[in-house]
């Protein structure tokens, strides 16, 4: 959905993106994460056509941001870090005007509003002003105003910066819907427990630079196919080499004391695994399920990048 090539961008004095090449598939929700400066807000303003790049090329569904941003802007959404409402206006009114602004036809207008405010629960807040909203009902109203003309691709920039921990959990809710509704989203947080809810993919910014973009693995690859982690409650070098030779593990890492695969076979399988593992005498203090967390997933990227720099 969404290409970029060589992509860079400065400030006066500093290089925001460096050389940015990248690729966001169709239907993902991606996780775009990184310290304060890495460049998140500018690789997004970038893709929405708000910032000209000193040089390379951006596609979103095959068009040139560059060259045709008006037909861009008519399949995307976009919310900012800092979006704004007009206070004094109903909910409703904010999403005729937005819908208006997309350049949907009038007489489209009021049914866009009835699906919007259905989708974000809305329903009986459309008469109220904008500006005596929560927090978290204020930023639905902010979404509803980026997804008004149904856009294919929705870019998001610290949307649950400020709300409650239930809001929080409306919103990944909401994002999981937009996704099965066929949305390619682009998400900004610093919140990685809270991007780990609905991310797809993720990707990892520093310096203007890409740590790592990738697909996160599902917590089951298939029915029969999952990936375990074993800890041994005392250290046995046997491990490594015991793992290799059991027909149904494919070791990704494994030491004298724990050890990370791929498994493949359903639970009466894993509880023979771990018979096996017993009758071999390893103290066997916990074997199950592990999917790393986007947490873990980004601070590995940053530790292997710091390695490659010493």
């Amino acid at each position: 959905m969404i290409e970029i090539s060589s992509l860079t961008f400065d400030y006066p004095g500093h290089r925001a993106l460096d050389g940015v090449t990248l690729t966001v598939p169709t239907g993902s929700v991606t996780a775009l994460v990184g310290p304060n400066g890495a460049g998140k807000t500018t690789l997004m303003r970038c893709i929405a056509g708000l910032e000209t790049p000193l040089e390379g090329r951006i596609a979103v569904a095959g068009m040139d941001v560059i060259e045709q941003p008006r037909e861009v802007h008519r399949i995307m959404g976009y919310l900012s870090d800092f979006f704004g409402l007009y206070q004094e206006l109903s909910v409703a009114r904010c999403l005729e005007y937005a819908a208006a602004a997309q350049g949907l036809p009038e007489a489209d207008i009021p049914a866009a509003i009835e699906r919007t405010a259905q989708r974000l629960d809305l329903d009986d807040r459309l008469r109220q002003p904008a500006g005596s909203l929560s927090r978290g009902l204020r930023q639905r109203v902010a979404i509803g105003q980026a997804i008004i003309h149904q856009p294919r691709v929705l870019l998001l920039d610290e949307p649950a910066s400020g709300l409650d921990p239930e809001a929080r959990s409306g919103l990944a809710a909401l994002f999981r819907q937009l996704q099965a509704d066929g949305m390619t989203l682009l998400v900004s947080s610093h919140i990685l427990a809270e991007l780990d809810e609905y991310s797809t993919h993720m990707l990892a910014l520093r310096d203007g630079r890409i740590l790592e973009n990738r697909e996160l693995k599902p917590a089951h690859l298939t029915e029969t196919q999952r990936t375990l982690h074993l800890d041994l409650a005392h250290a046995d070098a046997r491990l490594p080499q015991w793992l290799q030779g059991y027909a149904q593990v494919a070791l990704q890492r494994a030491d004298a004391a724990h050890a990370e695969f791929d498994f493949e076979g359903d639970l009466p399988a894993q509880a023979a695994l771990l018979k096996a593992l017993v009758h071999e005498g390893f103290a066997v203090s916990s074997l199950g399920e592990y999917r790393e967390n986007l947490q873990q997933s980004y601070l590995r990227s940053v530790a292997a990048h710091l390695e490659k720099q010493q």
